[in-house]
């Protein structure tokens, strides 16, 4: 992955080479650093195949995320992730709406003041 045409995108779902395994994640960096060729990681969320809905995840049907399975989307997990090691591209990327949710999410598992619904 090293064609800026091939840069990751806010929002995008990708597969993601970690730890030997291929994990998908939502890239959540901005797209002025995503696309920048003297940085090279992004910011980015995992899914993970099961879990409970709470304020740091939410459970995504395929439809929404493009996965073949539900997932659950894990903010309390941001990670830097290496351009390098983003393998595909899903045909995928989340909405505005779902993209302010998940900001919300990320802000929640780092301050404990921040607003939650249940």
């Amino acid at each position: 992955m090293t064609k800026s045409s091939e840069s990751p995108r806010r929002g995008e779902i990708w597969y993601a080479s970690t730890g030997g395994k291929r994990h998908a994640v939502v890239i959540v960096s901005l797209d002025q650093r995503n696309a920048s060729e003297r940085v090279g990681s992004v910011l980015a969320v995992p899914f993970g195949s099961y879990g409970a809905e709470g304020p740091t995840s939410k459970r995504m049907e395929p439809g929404e995320s493009g996965l073949p399975e539900p997932s659950f989307v894990k903010a309390h997990f941001i990670s830097v992730v290496e351009k390098k090691d983003l393998v595909e591209r899903l045909p995928r990327r989340l909405s505005q709406h779902q993209m302010r949710e998940l900001v919300a999410m990320i802000n929640r598992a780092i301050d404990p003041d921040a607003p939650y619904r249940e």
